[in-house]
């Protein structure tokens, strides 16, 4: 059976740094695994992959003893029970809107007679050496809150029974809540955007469960650590693969350009 590290941490008043998938390869996980992150999440929703592809993902991040997690596309039961089944030890829900919907995606994180997931841990009873219905209190379950609907059902969702924390995605929050007047985006600076990611803080803190943000750089990450947050995303491996190449094409031009203007005023 498995104990997940990041709720040890949390309990040590330890704030997180997780890592973000969004490339079906397992070797791009593996590498990332290893880079020192507390969690690493496969983003089933959005990344270019499919299920063929997060398994092997999984596995590739076994050696690297970091919490294993997955955003998946929506609140559907064989999503959620699929991805735990392969060994996902946390759950990021997209769209959550209400406490029902919160309840009910608790529900298919949870075996009876706490929720209605089925019981078949394929893989996870292999990574973990033995997976029983105690996983229940390993596993965590993380709502996304981001539309009008769900800011203000906030309150709600926070108190729901067996929701472990909130997942806050700014480019989509912006989407749902100020009506195109901002593009979406991470990092927000928009006073009215800091005060909803706050306002979503305060509301977990009240509630005893975890906040988290995702973020697109380490300064702003600290930020919000220093706000209060328990875990941040910082990029994601497309992210920083795109940033890293074109720093070192920018710098190969810039260099080899003033090679060439030597070169030019030395031939005169």
């Amino acid at each position: 059976m498995f104990t997940n590290k990041l709720r040890q941490q949390w309990s040590e008043g330890k704030p997180a740094i997780n890592g973000w998938l969004s490339i079906g390869n397992a070797f791009t996980a593996e590498i990332m695994a290893a880079q020192g992150y507390d969690s690493v999440t496969i983003d089933i929703q959005h990344g270019a992959l499919d299920y063929g592809s997060v398994l092997p993902m999984f596995q590739a991040m076994r050696a690297s003893g970091v919490t294993p997690m997955a955003r998946v596309p929506w609140r559907e039961p064989g999503a959620i029970m699929k991805a735990l089944d392969a060994g996902a030890q946390g759950i990021i829900c997209p769209m959550v809107n209400s406490a029902d919907e919160a309840a009910e995606f608790i529900s298919y994180m949870r075996y009876p007679p706490h929720g209605q997931r089925s019981f078949g841990p394929t893989r996870a009873a292999f990574a973990y050496g033995g997976y029983g219905v105690t996983a229940d209190d390993e596993v965590l379950a993380l709502a996304m809150i981001e539309t009008r609907q769900g800011v203000e059902n906030l309150k709600a969702i926070a108190a729901t029974p067996g929701l472990d924390g909130i997942y806050v995605g700014p480019a989509d929050l912006t989407l749902g809540t100020q009506e195109g007047r901002l593009p979406p985006g991470f990092d927000r600076e928009e006073p009215e955007m800091i005060e909803l990611i706050r306002h979503i803080l305060a509301a977990c803190k009240e509630n005893g469960i975890r906040a988290c943000l995702h973020c697109g750089t380490a300064e702003y990450a600290a930020r919000a650590v220093e706000w209060g947050f328990d875990l941040t995303t910082v990029s994601g491996d497309s992210r920083l693969l795109s940033a890293a190449a074109a720093a070192s094409v920018k710098t190969w031009r810039d260099l080899t350009k003033a090679a060439a203007v030597e070169a030019t005023k030395g031939a005169y």
